[in-house]
């Protein structure tokens, strides 16, 4: 019998309660997405953690968080947003610590501008790589000691050796590749990058996240899978060949749509 690669889901606190037995069903890992506000991240978020926790007892699959991103990017050249950053990337390493989880999601610095300049401007490069060192560097550190890896999400990126290549630069220290389905389709469609299968073979055996997600190439939809013009045989393909055995999270706009988008991947045979 052939062994399917099990699904798991990017979830925020109110959508947890009717996907529990889902979850538990199969170790399915678990993305929790209620602490990258920045309200809740400054506020007392204790609570919110411990109920998660409670909701969760049982859960065998492996968790983890989507870290803060909204309004900085992790290679700001103005060294006081770089603190801000940092002390962002810090509480979400906390509330790993509260709920046990073991990945944080961060935002790829490399944009379509960046992508259309490049060589322009040859002391870019360096000097990107050195205020993402600033930024992570003290992250980087606790998260190894914790046990945690953040995956570097493609966000804008239409090389997808981009991520891989500013990983090795910073040694792979609580680093690994994470591919977004949508994102990638997005700039294949828009922008002239290579097609979704392509960014997860570029990230090979350093892939350790994926969202999934369905859209058009036109925006980020987040769509239910198979509403969306992604051709899902050739990204399962991909996935087996890089020999990885990443977080695969459903990570949809509407939460009703995840287990039909789960149902929807093991139907074609793809997934568990």
């Amino acid at each position: 019998m052939p062994t399917f690669p099990i699904l798991g889901a990017a979830l925020d606190h109110d959508s947890l309660p009717q996907h529990r037995d889902w979850l538990l069903e199969a170790p399915r890992d678990l993305e929790l997405q209620a602490f990258v506000d920045a309200d809740v991240l400054d506020g007392d978020w204790s609570g919110l953690a411990e109920e998660t926790v409670r909701l969760l007892d049982g859960h065998q699959g492996r968790l983890g968080i989507h870290g803060p991103f909204w309004g900085f990017t992790i290679d700001s050249y103005e060294p006081e947003v770089r603190k801000v950053v940092t002390r962002r990337l810090q509480q979400a390493l906390d509330v790993c610590a509260a709920v046990q989880g073991t990945h944080v999601v961060i935002h790829s610095p490399f944009s379509t501008w960046d992508y259309n300049h490049r060589g322009l401007y040859p002391k870019d490069e360096m000097r990107r790589l050195e205020a993402v060192r600033d930024t992570l560097a003290p992250v980087l550190a606790r998260a190894e000691d914790m046990g945690v890896t953040l995956v570097l999400e493609n966000i804008e990126d239409i090389e997808p050796a981009d991520r891989a290549g500013l990983c090795a630069a910073l040694d792979w220290q609580a680093l690994a590749l994470s591919v977004d389905t949508g994102h990638a389709h997005y700039a294949h469609v828009s922008t002239g990058a290579p097609p979704v299968d392509q960014f997860i073979r570029a990230a090979g055996s350093r892939l350790g996240h994926v969202h999934l997600q369905d859209a058009d190439g036109y925006a980020d939809r987040h769509w239910q899978i198979g509403h969306g013009t992604i051709l899902w045989p050739s990204v399962f393909a991909a996935l087996a060949e890089t020999g990885a055995t990443p977080r695969l999270i459903l990570e949809l706009r509407d939460k009703a749509g995840v287990i039909p988008s789960a149902r929807y991947l093991q139907s074609l045979g793809l997934a568990a």
